[in-house]
């Protein structure tokens, strides 16, 4: 066999072993240590490549980026026990009421909130599901409408910081950038930080948040009936001051605990990793406001965030052995010379790796294709001249439209869970179909105006 095919049939064997329902990380690292076992009986591997697997552990486990991952997460599920996600959907109901559409218009500011306090997408998706497409369906509300606001609302998580899914994709360019400086013969290349890229995304999330809107607006506009104003009798019984001192009063505590995290990020007070500690010490002391705080819940607390941080560590040692063996049989030479040889360059090139991942979204979760491919294309496409950051957020866009989109997207196996009987799974799919074009849409303006993802990144580090 050509020695080009072994990392060809590698990663289709290791897509396969996935589909087939097997842990990822085991799957990784099992394809990964077949593969070298057998290369080495063909003559095509030299095994003292697993040598340096010890030193890639150890890398993970000194790298102070990834301490982020664990902080963010205890603060997101910290959050949910808070139960912050009911109060700010009544309150913001109630102000956006009287407007056709505003419930709707509501549940996408509470998914942007959510999602820059917790980061977590697939909690975000179940917690909107479980709260606001019930009050939608009940306020008459198409379901398809409703089903697409919640699914599209929940993804919001994966592009507005503090994403847990940036901060990990941010580490992955960090270094594939400095692969890419390094074999251009740069050998003092800039650093690009999990902070460039969460100062990216915010400006292309909102505009996306801005897209959701505009769309809930013009149908409300035009189908009245799909998207009502709240009855009177909701809207009546909080008005006038009461309504606005509801409104500060149930806004302040996140507003604050977002500022804390993204504030002290983007006014270079805090890293990443320092910003999560304070959204940890936030997230404890509004769940004590809100009188959720006891020794009970910290304990559930603390062990689901065991669970999650074992999960993506774990996926993380397994897409290193991967990604290992991957280059012992010069794969990375082998994708190199494909993405090259394109015609059409960079553009192509691109276009190709987009298409795969968002092929890829259907069947795996984030961690595995930021684990496993960004390592292998990423360093290519830059030194193709592509910029980091704005690479980095057009990936994550590109997958949160992958887990949105029909039949596989995650977003909808969520949805599907927790939505009620009343609504089909044709409806919820037919629901996310203009969201999915938005945010087509959103990668569209980022290609043309790629200094909505890199220009504020500059202001605020210098870069």
């Amino acid at each position: 066999m050509p020695h080009e095919l072994y990392p060809v049939l590698m990663f289709g064997v290791a897509v396969a072993v996935l589909l087939m329902g097997y842990p990822v990380a085991f799957s990784l690292a099992g394809t990964a240590i077949l593969f070298a076992l057998f290369g080495v009986f063909t003559g095509v591997f030299d095994l003292t490549f697993l040598a340096a697997y010890p030193e890639r552990i150890l890398g993970v486990m000194g790298n102070q980026t990834l301490i982020a991952i664990p902080l963010f997460i205890f603060m997101g599920v910290m959050l949910e026990r808070a139960k912050i996600s009911e109060e700010l959907l009544e309150t913001m109901g109630m102000l956006f009421g009287k407007v056709r559409g505003g419930l709707g218009i509501s549940v996408c500011i509470v998914g942007a909130m959510l999602a820059a306090s917790t980061g977590i997408v697939g909690a975000t998706v179940v917690t909107m599901g479980l709260i606001s497409l019930p009050s939608m369906l009940r306020f008459n509300y198409s379901p398809s409408l409703a089903a697409g606001i919640v699914a599209a609302s929940g993804t919001l998580g994966q592009i507005i910081p503090p994403s847990i899914i940036l901060i990990i994709l941010g580490d992955v360019i960090s270094s594939a950038h400095q692969q890419a400086q390094l074999a251009l013969g740069n050998f003092s290349p800039t650093s690009v930080s999990v902070g460039d890229l969460f100062v990216g995304a915010l400006l292309p999330g909102l505009v996306l948040v801005g897209l959701y809107i505009l769309y809930i607006g013009i149908i409300a506009a035009l189908k009245p009936e799909a998207a009502p104003a709240l009855p009177d009798e909701i809207l009546k019984s909080v008005t006038g001051y009461k309504l606005w001192v509801k409104v500060v009063k149930v806004l302040i505590p996140p507003l604050l605990l977002i500022l804390g995290v993204l504030g002290s990020i983007l006014a270079g007070l805090a890293t990443p990793t320092e910003a999560a500690s304070v959204g940890c010490v936030g997230g404890i002391l509004l769940t004590a406001i809100k009188g959720q705080l006891s020794l009970k819940i910290l304990r559930e607390v603390m062990i689901t965030s065991t669970h999650v941080n074992c999960m993506v560590f774990i996926i993380l040692l397994g897409a290193s052995m991967f990604s290992l063996v991957f280059r012992g049989f010069e794969g990375d030479d082998v994708v190199h010379n494909l993405l090259t040889g394109l015609p059409g360059g960079v553009g192509s090139a691109f276009l190709v790796v987009m298409l795969i991942m968002f092929v890829m979204g259907f069947f795996l979760d984030f961690f595995e294709i930021t684990f496993v491919v960004v390592p292998i294309v990423g360093p290519i496409l830059l030194m193709m001249g592509l910029d980091p950051v704005w690479l980095g957020v057009m990936i994550a866009i590109n997958l949160q439209t992958s887990f949105l989109t029909p039949p596989f997207g995650f977003a909808l196996f969520y949805l599907r869970g927790v939505a009620p009987d009343s609504v089909t799974t044709m409806q919820i799919y037919k629901g996310v179909i203009p969201f999915i074009f938005l945010q087509l849409v959103m990668l569209i303006i980022l290609w043309f105006w790629p200094g909505l993802a890199t220009w504020l990144p500059g202001v605020v580090y210098g870069t």
